[in-house]
């Protein structure tokens, strides 16, 4: 099993890049306001990816967070935001749009990847 490390001294872009590693066909967002399952995340709360994690975040644990193939997309999110305290949401290209997993989100993040590859977007 793969995992992420989280500290306050990364750059959101810093930890996107680790999970375009694991998943390349999908893309990690973070967000100043939570969303529930199945829901979207509003893009005008969408952070910057120079920022620091210790600037966004209201828990200020370090560690590893899973990024195993098998966790259902929903748990991943949800994991990211009780662990680390940071709202973040998946989001799968579909035609030449990335979208949010909502209504996938009990999906596995392997699905998602191979949903988004299966496509033919990525010759």
């Amino acid at each position: 099993m793969e995992t992420m490390r989280i500290s306050d001294d990364q750059q959101l872009r810093e930890i996107k890049e680790k999970f375009v590693e694991k998943f390349p066909h999908l893309r990690l967002e973070f967000f100043s306001e939570a969303h529930g399952l199945g829901e979207a995340s509003t893009y005008k709360t969408k952070y910057d990816d120079e920022l620091l994690l210790k600037d966004i975040r209201s828990i200020h644990n370090e560690g590893d967070l899973s990024i195993d193939g098998q966790t259902l997309t929903g748990d991943f999110e949800s994991g990211f935001k009780s662990l680390f305290g940071v709202n973040v949401q998946v989001l799968r290209k579909a035609g030449n749009m990335w979208i949010q997993t909502t209504t996938t989100d009990r999906w596995t993040l392997d699905q998602q990847e191979k949903e988004s590859k299966e496509k033919g977007l990525y010759k």
